[in-house]
């Protein structure tokens, strides 16, 4: 862990070689550094969350003489950054003697350290995806892995101070920093220290820049000079969008069904209001029709476009499951949850749904058992979008 033991910056080494120090410039008095109280207060949150004791009486020292934020930084300037710390002895019998130390503070899992310039999210949901392919090992504890977000790194000493913490961890890096001097610097430390690492939005926006013949701007999503643009009309779309469909869930104002971009109709508990949301969130008016056993269903659901509706299925044993979740938090007891939560009953509605499709044909069924709400969404988009467009489709009876 970053505050479980004192580092120490001993002697400088030459620019031209970054070997580590002579015998005389150890013998020089240590050089002990104040660490920046963000890192401080990354390394406590850290140390508790692994469930470790946390020693208040050694202080983190920092990794780098700081010298003011500078956000662009020479070759020469990051050079000398790099110098203070030699690059780690990959052989494993110089690391054996920290193993169990490292172990005990990454909490028992191999540590990824997640870089940005921003808020993060678009490195981590990355980095999630990724993870996603390894569930085979990660859920039975095989290859455990701690995730350790960074975000708003807006200077080269911050940038270093960091890296120079994963290199002590063996963690691995990846980021998302769009200034070119900053991603570059990131590079070049990684590699003098031996860190594994991957440039998520790099490679990416040079290919972009290289198709389009521009040249990017640099700049993060969130830095001052966006923020300092008019809102766009793509933003006053979306906010229009979430509030009608706010006003049109479970049913409400079935007159305003033809101003919706989708309706969503399904069963009680088939994700219809935040799959709604979801969309809304992307500039899409949605509406959302619940079908119930002997309520009729309003006349303007079957008069508007067919094509924009979209059905929504689910398996009778998960309904269940989550229906007696929602009535024991609603407090639900009696013949209404009964009714409610019933296999019969909710076999019979699913049914009594089914056969709703079955007389509207172009409205597309979607099974969304086992799928998360961006999964439908996908589903949902495309089919918008290739019926809008006029696109080929499969059949249309078929189940997504």
């Amino acid at each position: 862990m970053i505050c479980s033991s004192s580092l120490h910056v001993s002697g400088s080494g030459t620019r031209n070689s970054p070997s580590p120090p002579s015998s005389e410039a150890s013998d020089e008095p240590v050089r002990k550094i104040k660490a920046s109280p963000q890192l401080n207060r990354w390394s406590r949150a850290r140390t508790i969350r692994s469930g470790r004791k946390l020693d208040r009486s050694t202080s983190t020292e920092s990794l780098l003489t700081k010298s003011g934020s500078l956000p662009v930084r020479s070759q020469p300037e990051i050079e000398s950054l790099l110098l203070p710390m030699s690059p780690p002895n990959n052989k494993r019998d110089s690391r054996s003697s920290s193993s169990d130390d490292e172990k005990e503070g990454n909490g028992g899992g191999i540590p990824i350290f997640i870089l940005s310039d921003g808020t993060g999210w678009t490195a981590e949901h990355a980095v999630n995806a990724a993870l996603g392919q390894f569930d085979y090992c990660l859920i039975d504890g095989v290859c455990p892995v701690n995730t350790h977000l960074f975000s708003g790194i807006d200077d080269v000493d911050k940038l270093m101070e960091i890296i120079k913490q994963a290199a002590k961890e063996r963690a691995m890096v990846v980021y998302t920093l769009a200034e070119p001097s900053m991603a570059q610097s990131a590079k070049q430390a990684c590699q003098h220290w031996g860190v594994a690492s991957n440039d998520i939005l790099g490679p990416l926006t040079e290919a972009i820049a290289g198709h389009l013949g521009v040249s990017p701007s640099g700049l993060s999503r969130w830095a001052p000079e966006r923020q300092k643009t008019p809102l766009s009309e793509e933003y006053f779309r979306r906010i229009e969008a979430v509030e009608f469909t706010i006003k049109q869930d479970d049913g409400a104002l079935p007159r305003n069904l033809d101003m919706a971009d989708i309706v969503l109709t399904g069963v009680s508990r088939t994700g219809k209001t935040p799959l709604s949301i979801y969309l809304a969130q992307k500039g899409y008016k949605v509406a959302n029709v619940p079908i119930v056993m002997n309520v009729d269903l309003p006349k303007t659901l079957f008069e508007v476009n067919p094509e924009k509706v979209f059905a929504l299925t689910i398996n009778p044993v998960v309904l269940q499951s989550i229906r007696r979740a929602r009535a024991k938090t609603l407090g639900l007891n009696g013949e209404l949850k009964s009714n409610y939560c019933d296999m019969a009953y909710v076999k019979e509605e699913l049914e009594y749904a089914r056969k709703i499709f079955a007389q509207n044909p172009v409205w597309p069924v979607i099974e969304v058992t086992a799928k998360a709400i961006e999964e439908t969404a996908v589903i949902v988009l495309r089919l918008y979008h290739d019926r809008k467009n006029r696109c080929s489709m499969p059949r249309i009876s078929k189940r997504y």
